[in-house]
């Protein structure tokens, strides 16, 4: 059995598309909708659809403890499939090719590849492609070898785990900034487990975010490394990956939208100063991490 879980926070903008792509691929028995209290008629339009819904305060709302909750509410389901309310499905094999994965019983989590918006600008459309390329792989603690910290790379947008897997490693961790996505992968690999990434089991997925909205992100990403920092401990530093990163991004905008490219060098250099920063949360002032943070309540 398996349960699709999606939490939502005013996702009425996101439904039109969202919820008949979802249909497609699963009876509506099988999801759970975790909302945050929404107020533009989220819930209204999750029960026309025949969605079971749970509501959780937006104050008691956490990204893992959340995810978590979620996760032992359901001690039927063997596979938990988790996704965000703006992850529109591609194709009616999507989910179905995804949990395929599970057929080999080593592997403790899956996810599947991210297409970008069909209005994504350049910038957008390449770090789509950049993360989620077209062939699969499967990933081991070994990969850590080759790969380094991107052997724990995965999303929580459209993602898959064997509950018993999931539970074994401790779940979702409660209180994290953001990435208990990758904290689960992480202690997966660690406990002997597999990661399989699924690049046939498709969602279209991405942002256009602004210079502030990307700094605070990836405030909130140097937060993690900093306050988790045996992930950097086991799988090594992100700054390898990174380089590779502006160096693809940079090939593709040349060739796709070269007006890009000056954007994109002061959003690295941007993201640069900002993961710094959250490296170095500890020496700021709470008010001043409210401010510059995706989450300013974390901080509270």
């Amino acid at each position: 059995m398996i349960t699709v879980i999606v939490p939502t926070l005013n996702a009425a903008q996101h439904w039109p598309l969202f919820a008949p792509a979802l249909l497609g691929c699963v009876r509506r028995e099988q999801v759970l909708i975790l909302d945050s209290e929404s107020t533009d008629g989220t819930v209204e339009l999750a029960k026309a659809a025949g969605f079971p819904v749970h509501t959780v305060s937006r104050a008691e709302f956490d990204h893992g403890g959340t995810r978590q909750m979620a996760a032992e509410m359901l001690p039927n389901s063997e596979i938990l499939l988790y996704m965000t309310q703006d992850a529109v499905l591609d194709g009616e094999n999507a989910l179905a090719n995804l949990l395929a994965a599970f057929d080999d019983p080593e592997v403790g989590a899956a996810y599947g590849r991210q297409l970008p918006r069909p209005e994504a600008n350049a910038i957008e459309a390449h770090a789509r492609g950049f993360n989620y390329p077209a062939a699969s792989e499967i990933r081991a603690l070994a990969s850590r070898e080759r790969i380094g910290i991107k052997a724990v790379f995965l999303s929580n947008s459209f993602a898959a785990y064997r509950r018993s897997a999931l539970m074994a490693v401790g779940g979702f961790p409660a209180n994290v900034i953001l990435g208990e996505d990758t904290i689960v992968a992480a202690r997966l690999l660690l406990a002997g487990y597999k990661i399989a990434y699924v690049a046939e089991a498709c969602a279209f997925h991405s942002h256009s975010y602004t210079l502030a909205q990307e700094f605070k992100r990836y405030f909130d990403t140097g937060v993690l490394h900093s306050r988790e920092r045996w992930l950097i401990d086991e799988f090594g530093h992100a700054s390898g990956e990174g380089k590779r990163f502006v160096l693809s991004e940079l090939r593709y905008l040349r060739q796709q939208d070269p007006w890009q490219i000056p954007s994109a060098l002061v959003r690295t250099l941007s993201k640069f100063v900002a993961y710094q920063l959250g490296r170095k949360e500890a020496r700021l002032s709470p008010e001043f991490k409210r401010q510059i943070s995706m989450r300013p309540s974390f901080w509270t």
